[in-house]
């Protein structure tokens, strides 16, 4: 059993604040296969609540649902006495270089994914209470030193456009009467995957060190708090609009690189120079490995959400088994 069932067996989680003793609620989820999906379906299962899974084949059993997105294509009717959808659907950025068809093909999923939810949501004659759907700090673009709350505009660039867009066909829900909740994720640590499950094999060989000049901030959290977060959205009430889902303790690259390699027991001595991540990646390394945007979780915290693990090196030792 992993450290979060662990701790969420007790009867106060303490991932969502003031929602200890929820009633029951139904909740589909989009993406479920997912990085995130596949620890949240757990998650509320354990807390009792009934998950209903979209796929995109042949339903499974009853608690799955067929649709295909890129068609707009889902029976509103199986919808019917759902209390929240929870968008996680999204094709990874990290995937490979952005090509044309590549980045297409990232725009395309989460908009077609978000819009048929919604186009579903707006024809129920009773709309479930809550959408939450995913984002990213991406939305900021790179911002150097500068703070980032929800109050703070668009940055520049690809992966700005591409959060706008899912945020915007979002709102649709938010016009059909359903509480709409964005979480604009940062890095969410986990050796599951994502970035520190590709950073972990050279971290371990003593291979690792800061990327380009390691000046630039990461907006992070662990998987525990991505996924209460994500809870605490759902339950919530005050919960609306866009929400920064990071750590109040933002990093450096450089400092992130130290910390990781100290959780090792480790050296990280070997930068990764700018020119380099350009040459492998292309746009995607000044928009993503390069770029600094130092978010932090106002309204997460004003909604009051309590994290798990605000600290760097707890949350890493946390996610990797590792005493201090």
């Amino acid at each position: 059993m992993t450290a979060w069932r662990q701790a969420t067996t007790k009867a106060d989680t303490g991932l969502a604040a003031g929602c200890a003793t929820p009633r029951s609620r139904r909740v589909l989820i989009a993406g479920a296969s997912g990085l995130l999906g596949r620890t949240l379906g757990p998650l509320l299962r354990i807390q009792g609540h009934t998950v209903l899974r979209l796929v995109r084949r042949a339903p499974a059993d009853k608690a799955e649902i067929r649709w295909d997105p890129a068609r707009g294509e889902l029976d509103p009717g199986a919808l019917e006495g759902v209390d929240a959808v929870v968008n996680l659907s999204g094709e990874n950025i990290a995937a490979g270089r952005w090509t044309a068809a590549r980045s297409q093909a990232i725009l395309r999923s989460r908009v077609d994914a978000t819009r048929t939810l919604v186009v579903a949501m707006q024809k129920l004659s009773r709309p479930p209470e809550a959408f939450v759907s995913a984002s990213a700090v991406g939305f900021y673009g790179d911002r150097g030193d500068e703070e980032l709350s929800e109050a703070d505009g668009i940055g520049h660039g690809f992966l700005p456009k591409v959060c706008l867009a899912w945020e915007t066909h979002a709102e649709g829900a938010a016009r059909a009467g359903v509480r709409t909740t964005f979480l604009r994720f940062g890095v969410v640590l986990t050796p599951a995957g994502g970035a520190l499950a590709k950073l972990l094999p050279l971290f371990r060989l003593g291979l690792g060190g800061h990327v380009g000049d390691g000046r630039q901030w990461m907006s992070w959290l662990g998987i525990d708090d991505a996924v209460g977060a994500i809870y605490h959205a759902i339950m919530e009430p005050k919960c609306s609009g866009a929400l920064n889902v990071v750590s109040p303790q933002p990093v450096t690259n450089a400092e992130f690189s130290a910390t990781l390699a100290r959780v090792l027991d480790r050296r990280a001595v070997l930068p990764v120079p700018a020119t380099l991540l350009r040459l492998v990646f292309g746009r995607m390394a000044d928009e993503t490995l390069l770029a600094s945007t130092r978010a932090l979780p106002t309204g997460l915290l004003a909604t009051g959400y309590v994290f798990r693990h605000p600290a760097l090196e707890a949350a890493l030792r946390h996610v990797l088994g590792r005493k201090g």
